[in-house]
């Protein structure tokens, strides 16, 4: 399957992340045509078109990326799957300390294999969030597309010291102490939104 040109991830990108780096884009490139390697023989995203996973994937997790809190200095991805949105995140924003958790062994190995190619300093804890050390915390955790949001927002919770970015196709019900904000609407989606709980 053919990839895509830089030009092309640009525009595709435009109502997401209008005016993307060079350096962002080239970094992409290389991504999607991993991404696009390795769902060929193990299944990483159901998404197989390019176009796609560069909207849906890319473009939705960058547009989370810009949300972020400007004090934002580390970030947990929870569920992190073939990195969305921790990885995009770790590609806009170098100066975060990005922690990927996911529990999937041959999603863990890519996600080593992506953050090794791009030379981004990812760490990726490869079993369930709950059993990294009690203390470990991060400013933010993210969430996007996890089995059971509830249960995982109670489980992501401990881990946020100030605020849990979550994507959604529904407002979640805010987990203890976190008080949800205004949700947003993702670009170019009819009900996606993308909502911040704050610890209180």
């Amino acid at each position: 399957m053919p990839t895509l040109s830089e030009a092309e991830i640009a525009s595709l990108l435009t109502p997401y992340l209008p005016d993307a780096a060079p350096l962002v884009l080239s970094r992409l490139a290389v991504y999607l045509e991993l991404l696009l390697k390795w769902n060929a023989r193990t299944n990483l995203t159901a998404i197989r078109d390019p176009k796609e996973i560069v909207c849906r994937h890319f473009g939705e997790s960058l547009f989370a990326g810009r949300h972020l809190a400007s004090e934002t200095k580390t970030l947990l991805d929870f569920g992190s799957g073939a990195g969305f949105p921790g990885l995009p995140i770790a590609i806009l924003h170098p100066e975060i300390a990005v922690t990927l958790a996911e529990s999937q062994n041959k999603k863990a190995t890519f996600l080593r294999e992506v953050g090794r190619m791009l030379a981004i300093p990812v760490e990726v804890w490869p079993v369930r969030v709950e059993t990294m050390p009690e203390g470990r915390q991060f400013h933010t955790v993210t969430l996007r597309a996890v089995d059971n949001m509830s249960s995982a927002l109670i489980a992501a919770a401990p881990r946020s010291t100030n605020d849990l970015l979550i994507m959604a196709g529904a407002t979640p019900p805010a987990p203890p102490g976190f008080t949800l904000q205004a949700s947003i609407l993702i670009p170019t989606t009819e009900s996606s939104i993308l909502i911040r709980a704050i610890r209180n």
